[in-house]
């Protein structure tokens, strides 16, 4: 009961400039070790050489996830309004028009949860998008080459570091009330 109480009032705009902030922090602080990780696995025969500056795709597999769970996690017109909020803070950073952005990210979110297929736990689907997004099939053994799917030791390594890029909106929601 007192936890309702005393939540901190968060406007949309403002939860919409957080979560793009922090995302863009975390990315450009984490997709170093994010490339590490990869450049060493021992799923590959040859490193990808993934280099720190190549976090474009990363950046929008971690928006389009954020994206995904703050609609299961938020009420529906609060999550419309938000999400709104971001795609025209990310339009403009980006230059370019709305729409072109909202389809961007949809397109991930639509590409990851065709990949995650039948899971239900949309997570595991960041590993995947980003094995496809850095083609990082030419780089494994012929056996999962020639199968044209992500060895799991590679699923399995990208699943514990990826979890870090992802908001928990239930301690968000704690801690937060969304107001206008």
């Amino acid at each position: 009961m007192f936890k309702t109480i005393f939540k901190k009032k968060i406007t949309e705009s403002a939860l919409a400039n957080t979560l793009i902030n922090s995302i863009g922090d975390s990315v450009s602080k984490g997709f170093a070790e994010v490339a590490e990780i990869i450049n060493s696995s021992k799923a590959f025969d040859v490193s990808p050489n993934i280099q720190k500056e190549d976090d474009e795709q990363f950046f929008r597999i971690v928006v389009a996830a954020n994206i995904f769970f703050m609609r299961e996690s938020l009420p529906n017109a609060q999550a419309v309004n938000v999400e709104r909020l971001v795609f025209e803070k990310l339009a403009r950073v980006y230059d370019v028009e709305i729409l072109k952005m909202r389809n961007v990210i949809e397109e991930y979110i639509s590409l990851m949860n065709r990949l995650n297929a039948p899971a239900k736990n949309f997570i595991t689907s960041l590993p995947k998008a980003i094995f496809v997004k850095y083609n990082l099939n030419e780089f494994q053994d012929q056996y999962f080459k020639r199968l044209n799917t992500p060895n799991p030791l590679f699923l399995k390594q990208m699943d514990d570091t990826v979890k870090n890029f992802i908001w928990d909106w239930e301690v968000f929601e704690d801690k937060y009330k969304i107001v206008l």
